[in-house]
């Protein structure tokens, strides 16, 4: 991904954060009746805006300390209209941890990852396992909520499965084609996972570590993502030169 595109996620994420992009203002919000409606004209807007603010909320509160009213007051909804789209909180949050496993999914399968070769496969995947943190800012917090106070009971339900057991074919696959050493595919992806995320979600303590760097600026976060891949690759391949470490 270029720097234009790490742009364009970056202000993605300020906008789901609350700040402008450019000034790191918050957002002026247009006024609760004319959202209300757009929202009656179009139902799936709603419930994307819905599942937005329920993010923001469950990872502040985690599942049992997050209330539906702020969700609704944030984006000039009624908690009737959250109930009418999502029945319970509990399937609210479901639907959360479930939307980003599916367009996780979505990313992934579009990358034509079975025409490249193991070692660019590699690459690819953790490309968009850091534009996947970027575009989803909250994310990190959910499941970290989700692992401690659940257990992971919803996240097994959430079809989180698919696209990492994919990931973990591929790198059997290359494992198997002598382009990896001989490790776990399952470890490595493992290791792919904590690389990726704790970058995203320990941001704000790694800001008093050298409190000068912008962490989320596009050039930072490309370098990020190169220093992500010749990580890993150096670490699991065979033969680093191959692979162009």
């Amino acid at each position: 991904m270029e720097l234009k595109a790490w742009r364009w996620a970056l202000e993605r994420r300020c906008i789901l954060l609350g700040e402008n992009p450019l000034s790191a203002k918050p957002v002026v919000k247009s006024s609760a009746k004319s959202k209300r409606s757009r929202q009656s004209r179009d139902p799936e807007a709603t419930k994307a805006k819905i599942l937005d603010a329920a993010e923001e909320e469950f990872a502040r509160y985690g599942l049992a300390g997050a209330r539906t009213e702020p969700m609704a007051a944030n984006i000039g909804v009624t908690k009737a209209m959250i109930h009418y789209y999502f029945g319970t909180k509990e399937e609210l949050y479901q639907a959360v941890l479930e939307r980003y496993a599916a367009t996780f999914l979505v990313a992934v399968e579009t990358l034509n990852l079975e025409n490249l070769s193991p070692p660019e496969v590699l690459r690819t995947f953790l490309r968009a396992a850091v534009a996947h943190e970027v575009n989803h800012p909250y994310q990190g917090k959910v499941l970290l909520h989700e692992a401690m106070s659940n257990e992971g009971k919803y996240f097994k339900l959430t079809g989180w499965e698919v696209p990492i057991n994919l990931g973990v074919t591929f790198l059997q696959k290359g494992v198997d084609e002598g382009y990896f050493r001989p490790l776990d595919p399952w470890l490595i992806m493992i290791h792919i996972m904590g690389t990726v995320t704790f970058y995203f979600n320990a941001e704000n303590n790694l800001r008093n570590l050298v409190p000068a760097s912008d962490w989320l600026a596009p050039q930072a976060i490309e370098a990020y993502a190169e220093s992500a891949i010749a990580f890993i690759l150096a670490g699991v391949l065979k033969h680093p030169e191959v692979g162009g470490v």
